[in-house]
């Protein structure tokens, strides 16, 4: 057997097997059992004939291209270095079949692709980015371990490349050098790594739900009254416990369960409405909401509750910079509630523009949908509809007219009301407000209910917000009586707020028949929320 024949036999394997190891991604996805078995099929090492070889000289990029024959090898005439060459030659000429030089021989990579200038840069500029056999990049593919790491190896070898062709020795050496300083940087890296996954890992396999979040919130007010509605008002204290389970399937919907208990909302007497975050009851648990809300198209949403729902829950904004943050209830428009029934139904919300939306709503007593007998949805019980149309900025203006009809009692004679509804966003503060019309139908009961103050968010720290409101409510039963309340806000943290406000109402029974005098309260009131 010749020398040349030989020495061919030796080089072969080290060819096919650095061939097998350097090449692009679309082998490595194919074929991993294939990259292992040539990993431990050839030991690149003992081929000491091939040793002055570089490896991108070696490396061919896809499957399905033509082996160099061995035939050729093995009769050509010359010394072992023309063997050499010849065989650099045939891996050269793979390289440049493999090798895609412009990013539009991808078939499947278009301009518009968010990554499209990056995979410019690392085919035309670094020559490190191969494709499929088929030219094809499959970018929003997961890559493999396999893809990667030939992915890898092929860019750190065209920035080897490009680092030799351009540095010192010296450079090159403190390259290496740095390489080495920050291994254990990287390998604590991994560690970290490592661990979130293990982290990651357990809160999946012990995750409340894949669909549902749970979330909790605990209002709780110490009442003290200063000057009593009646002789006998004493200080109170009451709660109200929250359990919230949102659930969404598709990302964009929302189906809430809600089960909630407190005490009563008797406190404070004097105030119309009481406070905003009372629950009524006894300590008793009770399925308080039940709703769903989802998306239809992109401008479209509607809202189907089962029960617990107001008219001021179908609207997008109820304008007033006080609603939500005030501690007693007249901080919302009181105009929503007023001679208005049911805790049930279906709302639209719909938006003409970016700025202009407009809001419907049809609610009926939870117990009267599900009687037949003279009942139903539209037959009985407390009703009420409402439309809005709001304007709603950025900037200056937050503006709203609403028309709602409805009653409380099935025997009772329904309200109309119209209201207007405005704010001002000046910078350091807002004003803002609402004038209503209430009408009972096919009497002569008439009311005018309003309500002006100003907001002032961040007050002194960031977070904390001072308000302070005036207004009159809406009753058919004699003189609107008038309300002040002045608030603090103070977020303690992301957990927790509290509010300390001073209410003031003239006398009148709204909340209680016995109320025969102007009062006073100091109230405060914390929001734990989890």
């Amino acid at each position: 057997m010749s020398k040349l024949f030989q020495k061919s036999l030796l080089t072969s394997p080290a060819v096919v097997g650095a061939a097998l190891m350097m090449s692009g991604a679309a082998l490595a996805a194919e074929s991993p059992k294939l990259l292992k078995t040539a990993v431990k099929s050839f030991d690149l090492t003992e081929s000491l004939e091939i040793s002055n070889l570089a490896v991108s000289d070696v490396a061919v990029a896809s499957a399905g291209l033509p082996s160099a024959p061995a035939a050729n090898i093995a009769t050509a005439s010359g010394s072992s270095s023309d063997v050499l060459a010849q065989i650099s030659a045939y891996n050269n000429d793979f390289t440049q079949l493999a090798q895609v030089t412009r990013v539009s021989e991808l078939s499947d990579v278009q301009p518009s692709d968010w990554a499209f200038t990056a995979l410019r840069r690392l085919v035309e500029e670094y020559e490190c980015i191969e494709g499929y056999p088929n030219q094809l990049f499959r970018g929003r593919r997961a890559i493999t371990r396999y893809e990667f790491a030939a992915g890898l190896n092929a860019c750190l070898n065209a920035v080897l490349q490009l680092i030799g062709a351009s540095s010192s020795p010296e450079e090159l050496s403190t390259i290496r050098r740095l390489q080495e300083e920050f291994q254990a940087e990287l390998s604590t890296l991994r560690g970290r790594v490592d661990v979130l996954e293990a982290d990651v890992a357990e809160l999946e396999a012990n995750q409340f739900s894949t669909t549902t979040k749970l979330r909790g919130e605990v209002t709780a007010h110490l009442n003290a009254p200063f000057d009593q509605a009646f002789d006998d008002e004493n200080t109170t204290f009451e709660y109200r416990a929250r359990l919230n389970f949102e659930t969404s399937f598709t990302g964009e919907d929302r189906l809430r369960l809600r089960l909630q208990s407190g005490t009563n909302n008797d406190a404070p007497l004097g105030f119309p409405g009481g406070f905003d975050d009372s629950s009524g009851g006894d300590n008793d648990i009770e399925l308080n909401d039940v709703y769903y809300l989802f998306p239809v198209g992109d401008r479209l949403e509607v809202i189907i509750a089962g029960n617990s729902i107001s008219t001021d829950n179908f609207v997008i904004s109820t304008i007033v910079p006080f609603d939500g943050v005030s501690v007693g209830e007249a901080g919302e428009p009181l105009l929503y509630d007023f001679e208005m029934g049911g805790d049930s139904g279906l709302g639209l919300s719909y938006a003409l523009t970016d700025n202009l939306l407009i809001d419907a709503g049809y609610s009926v007593d939870s117990d009267a949908i599900g009687n037949p007998d003279g009942q139903g949805v539209f037959g009985g019980g407390g009703q009420s509809y409402i439309g809005q149309i709001s304007y709603l900025s950025d900037s200056l203006l937050n503006a709203a007219f609403a028309f709602l009809h409805g009653n409380e009692d099935p025997g009772s004679d329904a309200t109309n009301t119209f209201a207007g509804l405005v704010s001002f966003d000046l910078g350091r503060f807002e004003v803002g407000g609402y004038g209503a019309f209430h009408d009972q139908v096919d009497t002569d009961e008439e009311s005018f209910s309003w309500q002006a103050g100003v907001s002032v968010p961040d007050l002194f720290f960031q977070g904390n917000t001072f308000g302070v409101y005036v207004g009159q409510a809406p009753s058919y039963e004699e003189d609107e009586p008038f309300f002040a309340e002045a608030y603090y806000e103070m977020e303690v943290n992301e957990f927790l707020s509290i509010t300390p406000a001073i209410l003031y109402a003239e006398e009148n029974n709204i909340n209680d028949s016995r109320v025969d005098s102007s009062s006073v309260y100091g109230v405060v009131r914390a929001v734990f929320r989890f």
